[in-house]
């Protein structure tokens, strides 16, 4: 009698055997290309990639991040997008470019997770093309700095998700391994953005005790632990070393920016209602997929490598509730795992999945018709400013930090992210008088001085009131651009001439 073996389309065109492989590689590519051509060399994505772009790109002219522009992302983060400048030109399309490999490559590791707690290949090609239509609904059209630590931590979860079978297999000494990368890919995750810690430790707790399983005794899980550990911190401890050898003065700035300046921001809180519309606004996102992978739990409770994808989510959702701010792209780690717990039921209701994608692509299409193109505004705004700029440094009190780096315009403060001395938010939480620096730059006369028809955020009354005197008293307002919902506006000292 001749057996027949069930058909796998998906696994025959997308992998080997029941892989995913270079196939799905390529479909991701050629979707994520579709899906962020038009987006390629728009400096005005999100304000906090262009700070990003502009520290990364100074750090070539020996500027350090905490010293002289200072912010609180790890700085990891800054030479990820410091190392997108060694190509030509303004370094707007590398970043962008750059931040899309490490989309197909986390979309690629979702599939393979997927794999890993029972999708089928068709369930894990899915959930990765809907990784890339849901990470633009996030703000991950670009590179935020979810887009790239997701990649990191999708590593991690994979080997993590092999740990059952290794420890069946008593596979002691791969397990250490495993371990060590995964944790090691964890640390890096950190340098990018520090709430990726929540799930490394994750990842450790598993991988011991799958040690545990696999029949390792005390003393080699102890050392096993603290090896994994100390792979975790490294790449942090490398960052406080380098800083450390500069001295006190610059070990003290790199201190308190990376873990001392979020606590004294939290004393701020946004409106209830403003945090409560973009949970909302979140959640009804997310919930298409949510609802897939409770079906999937549901389906298949009792499966070890299922469970441990739940811890997952949960270790991503830690960070996400505790920040409480619930901004669009603090929501960007919950969709690897989210995905991943998704595809089984992506794999076996093909109708589902199909309408799944077709109302994220809807909405996807929608948001970005609707969306105001700004990109030739700010690149004329940044024209503006370096032709009436002179020898002397503007100062963007308000607006897009990638003026700066358009106009190639020296800072006028180590505090350039605009929002840092302008809102309310930061207030107190830079080590600074935040308007007593405004009152130093304007006290040097900054020949162009950018702001905006209206605040974005809840302004810091002590630096509104700073600018608004200064311009008063010594600025004209010479252009005006449209950006989003309000104006971009130069101002120009009175004694200067407008050039166009």
């Amino acid at each position: 009698m001749t057996s027949v073996r069930p058909t796998q389309p998906f696994a025959g065109r997308f992998g080997a055997g029941t892989g995913i492989g270079w196939r799905a590689a390529l479909l991701f590519a050629l979707f994520a290309l579709a899906l962020r051509a038009p987006d390629l060399g728009n400096p005005a994505i999100h304000t906090d990639e262009q700070y990003y772009l502009l520290v990364g790109a100074r750090m070539w002219h020996g500027s350090w991040p905490y010293i002289d522009l200072w912010d609180r992302k790890p700085i990891g983060l800054f030479l990820l997008y410091a190392a997108t400048q060694i190509f030509p030109g303004d370094g707007v399309v590398a970043y962008q470019v750059v931040a899309m490999v490490f989309a197909i490559g986390t979309a690629w590791l979702i599939a393979r997770c997927a794999q890993r707690i029972g999708a089928t290949p068709a369930g894990g090609v899915l959930a990765g093309a809907a990784y890339l239509i849901w990470l633009p609904m996030l703000s991950g059209r670009a590179g935020q700095a979810g887009v790239f630590f997701n990649l990191f931590v999708a590593l991690g979860a994979l080997l993590m998700l092999s740990l059952p079978r290794r420890a069946r297999q008593g596979q002691v000494g791969a397990i250490v391994a495993s371990g060590a990368v995964a944790c090691l890919f964890a640390g890096i995750a950190i340098q990018t953005k520090y709430t990726p810690a929540v799930e490394g430790a994750w990842f450790g707790i598993v991988h011991l005790w799958f040690l545990r399983r696999a029949g390792a005794r005390s003393p080699m899980m102890v050392a096993a632990g603290a090896l994994w550990l100390f792979l975790g911190l490294l790449p942090t401890l490398t960052a406080v070393a380098v800083y450390a050898a500069r001295g006190t003065a610059a070990l003290d700035a790199f201190w308190y920016a990376n873990f001392t300046s979020i606590f004294h921001r939290s004393a701020y809180s946004y409106p209830t209602d403003l945090i409560l519309r973009r949970l909302a606004g979140i959640t009804a996102q997310l919930l298409p997929l949510a609802a897939c992978a409770a079906l999937a739990l549901r389906a298949d409770p009792r499966r070890v490598e299922l469970r441990l994808a739940v811890g997952w989510m949960v270790a991503a959702l830690v960070p996400f509730i505790v920040l409480g701010v619930f901004f669009d792209h603090y929501a960007l780690p919950l969709l690897p795992p989210l995905l991943t717990l998704a595809a089984p039921v992506l794999g076996r209701h093909r109708r589902v999945a199909l309408g799944i994608v077709a109302a994220g692509l809807t909405v996807f299409s929608v948001e970005a018709a609707i969306r105001p193109d700004d990109a030739a505004g700010v690149r004329t705004l940044a024209g503006v400013v370096k032709a009436n700029s002179g020898g002397g440094c503007p100062y963007v009190f308000i607006g897009d930090a990638v003026v700066y780096h358009l106009a190639e315009a020296c800072l006028p403060t180590p505090y350039a992210f605009p929002s840092t001395l302008a809102y309310a938010p930061e207030k107190g939480a830079t080590g600074i008088d935040e308007a007593a620096e405004v009152r130093r730059i304007m006290a040097k006369r900054p020949p162009v001085v950018v702001t905006a028809s209206e605040p974005l955020a809840e302004w810091n009354p002590a630096s509104h009131a700073a600018i608004e005197r200064a311009l008063a008293a010594d600025y004209r307002p010479v252009f005006s651009v449209p950006r989003g919902r309000y104006r971009a506006i130069v101002y120009l000292r009175s004694d200067r001439r407008f050039v166009r």
